[in-house]
């Protein structure tokens, strides 16, 4: 798995939890419609730091309990 599919996959769990919608997280980060389908639908072969500190901080989150799950497991993400 990439880096990116983790993310997005991570996103779409927290989203879920919180029972918000992708429209939602898109009005409060600002990022365009296209972009952020991208970055959920792993269509971006790399996502800029900045989008994705803003939506952690829009989804309620710290950098370290976002990237603090299974998904991000070092062993299994593909780096290259």
């Amino acid at each position: 798995m990439t880096v990116n599919q983790a993310f997005s996959i991570r996103v779409r769990e927290i989203l879920k939890e919180k029972k918000m919608t992708q429209y939602k997280l898109e009005q409060a980060t600002g990022i365009w419609h296209s972009t952020m389908t991208s970055i959920l639908n792993n269509r971006t072969k790399s996502s800029n730091f900045k989008s994705m500190a803003l939506i952690i901080r829009e989804l309620g989150l710290t950098v370290s309990e976002f990237f603090d799950s299974p998904v991000f497991d070092l062993e299994e993400l593909d780096l290259d």
